[in-house]
């Protein structure tokens, strides 16, 4: 049986993650994730599953995350696994971040679950 590559649900799965709501919550973002889950962050620091979990939930005092994304694209790198990328910008005080976003996700006991996340600083689109 072939898998579906939805770009609509798999853009929904990422945007989960910009939920305050969602990132405060550890079982939360934790069902998003495969266990063997890395992100390379935008700061160039190298996070692992329990690492970015406990990082976001540390953040749920903070005011929400005021994140503009765009240029979503989907591609297919095998049956079970697709590469996202997208633009994101945000205020960080008066200055914007802008960043380039590659996540890649694999389909998994009938879910999909992100298994790399990067951010990359670049300059305005």
């Amino acid at each position: 049986m072939a898998i579906q590559h939805d770009p609509d649900l798999i853009r929904g799965l990422e945007e989960e993650l910009f939920r305050q709501s969602v990132r405060a919550s550890p079982a939360a973002v934790g069902a998003l994730l495969t266990d063997d889950f890395v992100e390379f962050g935008r700061s160039g620091r190298v996070y692992d599953k329990k690492e970015i979990v406990l990082s976001l939930a540390a953040e749920a005092g903070d005011p929400p995350l005021e994140l503009v994304a765009s240029g979503f694209e989907l591609k297919s790198l095998a049956d079970d696994v697709v590469l996202l990328t997208y633009r994101t910008r945000r205020l960080d005080g008066d200055r914007p971040l802008h960043t380039l976003r590659s996540s890649i996700w694999k389909f998994s006991d009938g879910t999909w679950r992100m298994m790399f996340h990067q951010g990359t600083p670049t300059s305005e689109t």
